[in-house]
């Protein structure tokens, strides 16, 4: 049996019905060629010996039927020219085989393939049909049952439809020609049995030839798939994506690509056959899937290599013959050293508080945590002191923000040098620190540790030859003794510090049942703010956002604000908390949304407004419908609404956070990530398609003037929001200084009180007002 040449071996195989591998080239898509004709080619001449030796047999038959009523020399010459030319084209149907098959194969025409047949259809039935008329009645029948017979040879054309029908055709064509000619000597039931004969092939023929090319189309599509498939590895391995391995039973190494081979530093032929875990670093948790049989994704592990320690990630199905035997295993794994070396420096990025080099507010809470835990199993309880330095607002409004920045990284440097290694030091923001004392068995030496800290952070700084002095007050809790969660500990702290305050500030106090007073007061609170809702007593102001580019008017953030009639002015630090504790954020929330939007909607369509959406809020599935029906109440456009929300927001369920926030999206409406590298998880969520916008907390853009890694930290933020499309908004720009920085870094968006600060409604239509008719006059 013909076989293909060794290249074509090598392509996806394809079967035929009888079972003979073919080959071919799934890529080929030169013109006239394509995956099926190669196969049809390599078919035909497969199938050609079976076609010729029919003809030959078949004109041989003849040869020996009209022996006796031709002359020999007709005969024998007839007989030749079928054979030789029969045998000719079987030797060119193997030849086209090879060289015709592939991408740079020569195309072989339709034509040319039906006008052989039709030839060598012409070539047998010459002699046939010529000597017909003069042969007896019996030599007539016995010559027109081969003709109708030989019908059956188009068996060995199946692969060519076209071939198949040109031959069936000839030869039904010279059936029906003879039996014309001879309707008056053949008896008419000789006639119905050699039609009958060459009906039956004709429908068994194409009967077959359709099932033979359906069968070989399919195999021909899914060559191609193959072949697409092993390319598509070939280029995985290739282009440095990852790598290919496989093991058997058990969990012997017979497959390992050679980027692998190339980071172990060893060659296959050391791989091959030894176990996978051992080749691994004997790594324990792969060893236990790999006993599981079971699929897995994601196995990362580190492996000591010849160029140092390296992450890998692999992930494999295991191998199940026909009979349902495990086999082994094969898989994929990449090098993912620089993906975790990135992902550590963005944690300890976004762990860290820039302008102190301390802990945020974030690694805060996982540290307590992690304190509270020990003390829990220990029975050594923990403490958490929160310091609120007195006296420290009037420095930035006197000296300046850079002036008040340095006194707040002095500060950071006393805290560090009081606790020393007894406990985590931390900056919550603004001017507030918080340290965790790991071991507080001691209360006096907590006390004496509070004493210490005030005695130190009240001694003078001296920033550019300025004196300042500042206090502290601090407020501590023990756990897990005032609390057994990270936030009943906080709040117990918090509670403790409120009453330093009170107590004329510069002092240490303690959580205690005395401070259940608070408690009330607390509750009173919430009363205020039940009736503060249905009296309307908050407001919204605006601060200005400007364009970087323009220094234009581009919208506003609206800040609510609450005047107490006893109370005074409640900061929204204070109630806020309050109302999304007890409930009342919804209806507190829905009022901001509502009078963002009536406001928003009295200004022209290119001014937007922005206001902060709490971490409560963020997850109560009605959010979207209450945006909504406010962007309908004033026929505000979705994209003049920017709800900005802080990493807190991920804290809790974040499956349910990033639908609220895909269907707020959906409306329209931006997202902004407020006071970005603050928080614990920046990195991690900016890759949910949800924000359109980052915005740089404060502390980094005032510190940039004089720490030149606060300008390589913001030309990072920068680059990473615009990798993923977003706009930069740098908040706490104050001077012109600042201003130059952050539009040359690439900001767009510029937020501070350079521009602005915080303005009652009337004010700020006062500045768009402004805006249109600067407009108008340009």
């Amino acid at each position: 049996m013909y076989e293909a040449p060794d290249r074509y071996k090598r392509m996806v195989s394809a079967r035929l019905p009888g079972g003979e591998s073919l080959a071919l080239t799934a890529g080929a898509q030169s013109e006239g060629s394509s995956p099926l004709r190669d196969v049809q080619l390599i078919s035909r001449a497969q199938l050609a010996p079976f076609f010729a030796a029919a003809n030959t047999v078949a004109a041989l038959l003849i040869v020996a039927e009209l022996w006796l009523h031709v002359p020999a020399q007709w005969l024998l010459g007839w007989a030749g020219l079928v054979g030789l030319v029969n045998f000719g084209a079987m030797h060119v149907a193997r030849t086209q085989a090879i060289t015709h098959v592939g991408r740079s194969g020569r195309p072989v025409p339709e034509w040319f393939l039906v006008g052989e047949v039709v030839v060598r259809a012409s070539l047998w039935l010459s002699l046939p049909l010529y000597v017909f008329p003069w042969l007896e009645p019996g030599s007539q029948i016995i010559t027109a049952s081969l003709i109708a017979g030989l019908g059956v040879a188009a068996l060995g054309l199946v692969v060519m439809p076209a071939c198949v029908t040109a031959w069936i055709a000839s030869f039904t064509a010279a059936v029906c020609f003879a039996l014309f000619l001879a309707r008056k000597q053949v008896p008419f039931l000789h006639t119905l049995d050699i039609l009958f004969t060459l009906g039956v092939a004709t429908v068994g023929v194409f009967t077959v030839a359709r099932w033979a090319f359906g069968q070989l189309k399919t195999n021909a599509d899914m060559g191609s798939a193959s072949e697409s498939a092993s390319l598509l590895l070939q280029e995985y391995e290739q282009r440095g994506v990852g790598w290919l391995w496989q093991v058997d039973g058990e969990n012997r190494v017979t497959y390992i690509s050679s980027r692998m081979t190339a980071l172990l530093g060893r060659p296959a032929s050391a791989l091959l056959g030894h176990s996978l875990p051992s080749l691994l670093g004997g790594h324990a948790e792969l060893g236990r899937i790999l006993l599981e049989k079971a699929p897995f994704n994601n196995l990362e592990m580190e492996l000591g290599t010849p160029r140092g320690p390296r992450w890998i990630s692999i992930a494999g199905d295991p191998i199940i013959d026909t009979a349902g035997r495990f086999e082994g295993f094969r898989g994929v794994g990449s090098d993912i050293t620089e993906i975790r070396q990135t992902q550590e420096r963005l944690t300890h990025l976004a762990n860290m508080d820039v302008l102190s080099g301390l802990p945020n507010r974030g690694r805060v809470r996982q540290l307590l945590g992690e304190s509270l835990r020990q003390a829990t199993v220990s029975n050594v309880p923990c403490a958490i002191m929160f310091l609120d330095l007195d006296g420290f607002k009037p420095v930035n409004d006197t000296f300046g923000h850079p002036k008040g920045d340095a006194v707040l990284q002095s500060v950071a440097k006393r805290l560090c040098e009081q606790v020393g290694s007894d406990g985590h030091v931390g900056r919550m923001g603004g001017d507030e620190f918080a340290i965790v004392v790991v071991d507080a068995q001691s209360r006096k030496k907590v006390e004496m540790l509070a004493e210490a800290i005030i005695k130190s952070i009240a001694e003078p700084y001296m920033i550019d030859g300025t004196e300042i002095r500042i206090g502290v007050s601090v407020g501590c809790a023990f756990g897990p003794i005032d609390g057994a969660t990270v936030d009943d500990l906080i709040l117990k702290a918090d509670l403790a510090l409120y009453q330093a305050k009170d107590a004329g500030r510069g002092v240490a106090r303690y959580f205690s049942s005395e401070l259940q007073t608070e408690q009330d007061d607390r509750v009173r609170l919430e009363g205020d703010l039940r009736q503060a809702i249905a009296a309307k007593q908050f407001h919204l102001v605006f601060q200005p956002l400007v364009s970087a580019k323009t220094q234009k008017l581009t919208g506003f953030e609206a800040l609510i604000r609450w005047n107490h009639p006893q109370r005074g002015f409640v900061p929204p630090p204070v109630f806020i908390p309050v109302a999304e504790e007890t409930g009342l954020m919804v209806a507190i929330g829905e009022w901001v949304i509502d009078e963002a939007c009536r406001a928003a909607a009295t200004w022209p369509e290119p001014i937007t407004v922005a206001i902060n959406i709490s971490p409560k809020q963020i997850i109560m599935p009605a959010l979207p419908n209450i945006v909504s029906q406010a962007l309908s109440r004033y026929k505000l456009a979705g994209n003049r609404l920017e709800l900005e929300v802080t990493e807190g927001v991920f804290l809790g369920d974040t499956n349910q956070t990033l639908d609220v926030l895909k269907r707020l999206r959906q409306l329209g409406v931006g997202i902004a990530l407020d006071d970005f590298g603050t928080g614990y998880s920046s990195i991690g969520y900016l890759n949910k398609a949800v924000f359109h916008k980052l915005k740089i907390d404060g502390s980094f853009v005032r510190e940039a003037g004089t720490r030149p890694e606060n300008v390589a930290i913001i030309q990072s933020i920068v680059q990473l929001a615009k990798s993923f499309r977003m706009n930069v908004t740098a908040e706490g720009v104050e001077t012109a200084e600042d201003f130059e920085r952050m539009r040359d870094l690439g900001v767009d968006t510029i937020q501070g009180y350079l521009f602005g600060k915080p303005l009652p409604y009337e004010r700020a239509n006062q500045m768009v007002v402004g805006l249109g008719t600067q407009r108008k006059s340009a």
